[in-house]
């Protein structure tokens, strides 16, 4: 995996041995975005609004973070805005660029925006983090 922050945006690319179809569910289908991330509501698509929350919360109605699709091109491209508490109300923007390799899938995940938190350093610090753990679940959960 590689990382680059720059500016305030976090660029990681990973390689996932899976088509780009297969990931691109991973990244939309609600049941499946809770397999490595966290549980959605309803499916991600184009021009909706958008909620995850904790698997270990009970509350159906708790959400950890949020946003709005704002382009879902499928196989291809999906841009959301980013949003939960520690950000204090601060929208982040989340681009996922897929493309088939090998018989498998480069996947860049492009977090921007971390910049105008008000703690850049340790929101880059902490995202990086926890996307490197999320890219983990993501390939468990594509085996």
């Amino acid at each position: 995996m590689r990382a680059n922050m720059q500016n305030g945006t976090l660029i990681k690319t990973i390689f996932l041995k899976a088509t780009p179809e297969k990931v691109w569910s991973y990244l939309t289908e609600a049941d499946k975005l809770g397999e490595w991330f966290h549980p959605a509501k309803e499916n991600l698509k184009a021009g909706s609004s958008y909620a995850l929350k904790s698997a270990s919360e009970p509350d159906p109605d708790c959400k950890l973070c949020w946003g709005e699709v704002l382009k879902a091109n499928p196989f291809d491209l999906l841009i959301y805005s980013f949003t939960h508490d520690h950000l204090a109300g601060h929208e982040t923007t989340v681009r996922w660029d897929l493309a088939p390799v090998h018989g498998g899938t480069q996947l860049v995940m492009t977090h921007s925006g971390l910049e105008e938190a008000a703690d850049p350093l340790g929101m880059l610090a902490s995202h990086d983090a926890g996307w490197d753990k999320h890219f983990g679940q993501l390939r468990e959960a594509l085996t």
